[in-house]
């Protein structure tokens, strides 16, 4: 039987692709955000080219580059105590159709915003969901006590899903041992078209470039005992963020030292939910899946969900929900396991180890660049929009 109507729980980059997918097809479709209004939250994200697929199929590249995003053209590997790069990943060395942008997330939201409501869905905003109730017409009960029906729900609401709670209950989390400090600063210090990772005993910095080249987004992790709040809007002191990074110079330093306002967040370690649909109630993105930020995947990782959902779901009906999980827990799950695996690779301390690591990457960038980049066919060469029809 065709879906009719669906309601989205939360008006992420997750959520709001989905509302798109379905809506597109004719599906009625109603986002829940608990924010009073669609406003600029976060910093910068990396679409990779997996990602890129599905805005592709929802006819939002040209939107992207309108908004600023920005053509990523390498990856670049440096330690912080070398002038010189390690090495340079040519991201032009992928196929033509695999682009690779650098966006504030923002600018992301805003497209996906506009096109799902070009396509219909409705908005309600500042809507908290106390409790999300399973069954064959599913239901929401929000904090001042009314309720919300639709033949189906989609929890898109992050690590703090309520969606995921109906489903699992309460996960076992755990800190990591790891923070991350975000921030933008002006591109004063000639920051190229690529994501640079600087290296470190113990920490590491990501930066790229955002809104046309203006901006430069940093994300700055360090491993520490003491513990720290997760989520993205606990402000902190920049004096904080360079003292933990004391003694890098070069462009790295110069960054962090044009830091005036970041925000830190605690890594917590989240297991992928074991149950991802069941009465009508399906989950998504960092609800089902949450992952560490060192391979620059959850956006994308959402999205691939959205795609796959939507079509799933508008393929075979509500009994078709059981192949969604089948179709994306493998994937997550590895690409969970090999962020994971950069955490270690990135906070290497000298000695042996290190320097075993890093002459492999040197080598490697030198002499073999496409074999390096070929390392990534299985994350970016992956197109859900070509397993299942549109």
């Amino acid at each position: 039987m065709k879906i009719r109507n669906v309601i989205v729980i939360g008006a992420g980059i997750g959520g709001l692709t989905a509302a798109i997918a379905f809506a597109r097809r004719g599906v009625a479709v109603t986002v829940l955000e608990q924010a009073r209004t669609i406003r600029e939250v976060g910093a910068g994200l990396q679409i990779s080219p997996n990602g890129l697929f599905v805005l592709r199929a929802l006819g939002l590249e040209k939107r992207l580059v309108e908004r600023g995003a920005v053509r990523g053209q390498a990856v670049v590997m440096r330690s912080f105590d070398r002038a010189q790069d390690l090495a340079r990943l040519d991201l032009t060395l992928l196929p033509q159709d695999h682009g690779y942008y650098f966006m504030h997330r923002a600018d992301l939201i805003d497209v996906l915003a506009r096109a799902a409501r070009e396509h219909n869905v409705s908005f309600e905003m500042g809507a908290q969901v106390r409790d999300v109730i399973t069954g064959e017409t599913p239901e929401l009960v929000l904090e001042d006590g009314s309720t919300r029906r639709a033949e189906m729900i989609i929890g898109a609401d992050g690590i703090h899903s309520r969606a995921r709670i109906a489903l699992n209950g309460a996960d076992d989390a755990f800190f990591t041992g790891q923070v991350a400090w975000r921030a933008t600063v002006p591109n004063s210090m000639g920051h190229g078209n690529h994501a640079m990772v600087t290296m470190g005993a113990g920490r590491h910095l990501v930066s790229y470039p955002l809104r046309g080249g203006d901006l430069v987004n940093l994300v700055a992790v360090e491993e520490r005992k003491s513990w720290a709040a997760e989520g993205w809007a606990h402000a902190d002191d920049p004096a904080n963020l360079r003292a933990a990074f004391a003694g890098w110079d070069g462009i790295a330093g110069a960054m962090i030292n044009a830091v005036d306002a970041p925000t830190l967040w605690g890594l917590h370690r989240h297991p992928v939910a074991a149950v991802w649909q069941r009465g009508g109630v399906a989950l998504m993105g960092d609800a089902a899946h949450p992952t560490l930020p060192f391979l620059a995947q959850g956006a994308n990782m959402a999205m691939e969900d959205a795609w796959l959902l939507a079509q799933t779901v508008l393929r075979g009906g509500m009994a078709a929900l059981p192949d969604y999980q089948a179709g994306r827990k493998p994937r997550v799950t590895k690409v969970i396991k090999a962020a994971e695996g950069n955490a270690w690779r990135f906070h290497l301390r000298r000695g042996p180890v290190r320097f075993a690591a890093h002459g492999a990457i040197r080598l490697g960038g030198r002499f073999a660049p496409r074999r390096m980049l070929g390392a990534f066919d299985w994350l970016y060469g992956y197109d859900v929009t070509a397993r299942a029809p549109r």
